[in-house]
């Protein structure tokens, strides 16, 4: 059977752990050559590199903040070096920030989330559609979160960034159709290493209380992003793809 993605170049940001890392490895696993950004965790991201190139990927790891303009130059030289162009760009790098009730959250806070979750797409996007292989239909698929939508208390910094978010995804559909589609991957509560590590037992189960009365996996995820990649994501345009267990409807 052949694979979905097969000879694509991607790039994941935020890939080394999490929702980025099943999407990188998810990708490599169909076929796709994959480079994934980290901030900090070099030992991660390269865990990540060798499960890609062992599933026959070509496979790379390269240090970049997402808000950081001279880093994202960067990426983008490094990818044409390696890859030469690419196919899909996931944004996925992003930070959820710390809860405050909204008159206590330091601007210096407000300015961080912004930077990477808002920034960080607005950056990718500038600097790497010159990139994309004009004669495949390209991908880009932003991830954003349920919460834009359904809102959480004591996290508007969180909420407006991923607002921003889907906002970014429909003007950037517009104007990159019928070249390139961008489209939105919104999670719902996802067990990740970090919310198990962060969240106290009673934060997650009451995450649970939703129509599934589960969490859902990276895989969830991982597989939205293979379809909206391959060739059956073909008549998505600016859309919002929520995976959320019933959270939210949308």
């Amino acid at each position: 059977m052949d694979k979905l993605l097969n000879n694509m170049n991607c790039i994941v940001t935020g890939g080394s752990r999490g929702i980025g890392k099943a999407i990188a490895e998810a990708f490599a696993a169909q076929g796709a050559n994959v480079i994934i950004t980290y901030v900090n965790n070099s030992a991660k991201a390269e865990d990540t590199v060798n499960k890609m190139k062992s599933l026959g990927s070509e496979a790379y790891a390269f240090k970049c903040d997402a808000g950081n303009e001279d880093d994202v130059k960067a990426l983008r030289d490094f990818t044409a070096d390696k890859l030469g162009s690419i196919n899909v760009l996931v944004n996925n790098a992003g930070t959820i920030g710390k809860e405050y009730p909204v008159t206590e959250i330091p601007v210096s806070e407000w300015d961080k989330v912004m930077q990477v979750d808002v920034r960080g797409v607005f950056l990718a996007v500038k600097y790497l559609v010159p990139l994309f292989d004009k004669n495949r239909i390209g991908r880009i698929i932003n991830i954003s979160s349920e919460l834009s939508v359904k809102g959480r208390a004591n996290y508007v910094h969180y909420t407006a960034a991923k607002g921003a978010v889907n906002s970014m995804t429909r003007s950037l559909a517009l104007e990159l159709a019928p070249e390139i589609l961008v489209n939105t991957i919104a999670p719902g509560p996802i067990e990740t290493d970090m919310i198990l590590k962060d969240m106290d037992k009673e934060w997650v189960q009451k995450e649970k209380d939703i129509p599934l009365k589960r969490l859902g996996s990276v895989t969830d995820i991982s597989a939205t992003a293979v379809m909206l990649a391959s060739e059956y994501g073909g008549f998505y345009c600016g859309q919002f793809l929520s995976p959320n267990g019933g959270a939210v409807f949308v």
